[in-house]
């Protein structure tokens, strides 16, 4: 109404161009586009959790996000215990500034570990068994044990690991602060014991760590709605608009077509700035927080296309190519090539930025 619209066929070219504006903003808010950050701690700082299921994935995903563009300097902050992958929130794997690991745990993990029990209870593991498996990763995972010699003394102990419950007991104790993945070892990556491995931890609590997740993730998501944090961390909407209202000075809002979406107050001059940037051409890894970080991804991933990018809704997302801010193909590595399916024919000029964007790949 503040522009004159009498109507939602007035509006809705607005709106339109709006969500494709927010699309683009975004791709600058998380520093795809413009100025990138110093090393990898900086990029997961910034971003405070990369979806990390992928390993190789969330390596890229920061990688691009820095100055020196170096997937070699994403392994080396893993070993030198700056950064870490863990089970933070939702059940999944993230890769986070080691600090952050705590506070974040303490605040959300919650919810899918109480989910987790219900399966535990199902494969027969009990407290007793999480006792034990507590008491062997302590013994052997000082200065680094990698999965399968983590399951084999688990065995040893006399806990089955078949049928999955050998996962159960590791993100169980991911879950307790006992073990997160640390240091590379021969290509895979070692499990450590949190107490020993971190050694500078970040101490919030409560209401303290509700305003620090809804800041740094505006800062680095915005501009995003309640929901999608709501979905990001998983946590109750509640919760989440506990955190919100107390950094909402250090913030600002817009309303798109009534929903009201957060960014950082600075984001607005940043975008005008590096827009052609953001309007170019992007290579994203597969489960990139450009796709992953938000509730709604439509301003990202047009509808039409979301099975291409997500097969048969099977969890697996594939690596995009984005055009404009929006994706307009997925990608793969082929032996030492990179193979684009495009949803469309693509221009010459595209194919050729694409090319350039091939050869700047971390």
């Amino acid at each position: 109404s503040s522009r004159g619209l009498t109507s939602w066929a007035d509006a809705a070219p607005y709106c339109v161009r709006m969500v494709h504006e927010i699309a683009l903003m975004r791709l600058v808010a998380q520093r795809v586009a413009g100025p990138r950050l110093a090393d990898p701690l900086a990029a997961a700082r910034h971003l405070l959790a990369a979806q990390g299921q992928d390993a190789v994935g969330v390596v890229r995903s920061l990688a691009l996000r820095t100055q020196s563009r170096s997937g070699q300097a994403v392994l080396d902050a893993y070993d030198s215990a700056a950064l870490v992958r863990s089970w933070p929130m939702r059940g999944t794997l993230h890769t986070l500034a080691a600090a952050d690991l705590g506070w974040l745990l303490a605040l959300a993990a919650g919810r899918p570990q109480a989910a987790a029990a219900r399966r535990r209870s199902q494969l027969g593991i009990d407290e007793a068994a999480v006792t034990t498996a507590q008491r062997v990763a302590e013994d052997v995972a000082q200065g680094g044990v990698v999965r399968e010699e983590l399951l084999a003394a688990f065995r040893a102990a006399g806990l089955p690991t078949d049928s999955g419950r050998g996962y159960h007991l590791i993100v169980e104790l991911a879950h307790r602060a006992v073990l997160c993945q640390g240091p590379m070892r021969g290509g895979e990556q070692a499990f450590v014991l949190v107490e020993d491995w971190i050694t500078d931890p970040h101490r919030i609590t409560g209401d303290e760590a509700l305003a620090e997740l809804a800041l740094r993730y505006v800062l680095g998501h915005g501009p995003a709605t309640e929901a999608d944090l709501a979905r990001w961390a998983g946590l109750p909407l509640g919760m989440v608009r506990r955190g919100l209202a107390a950094v909402r000075e250090q913030l600002d809002r817009i309303d798109v077509a009534g929903s009201e979406y957060w960014l950082d107050p600075a984001l607005p001059d940043r975008f005008a700035a590096h827009r052609s940037e953001a309007e170019s051409v992007h290579l994203l890894p597969g489960f990139d927080e450009m796709v992953l970080g938000y509730a709604d991804r439509t301003a990202t991933i047009p509808p039409d296309h979301a099975e291409r990018i997500v097969p048969g809704n099977n969890g697996v997302f594939r690596p995009t190519v984005l055009v404009d801010g929006v994706a307009v193909g997925t990608w793969r590595r082929k032996r030492d090539a990179i193979e684009v399916e495009p949803f469309s024919p693509l221009s010459a000029r595209v194919q050729a930025s694409v090319q350039a964007a091939v050869e700047q790949l971390p």
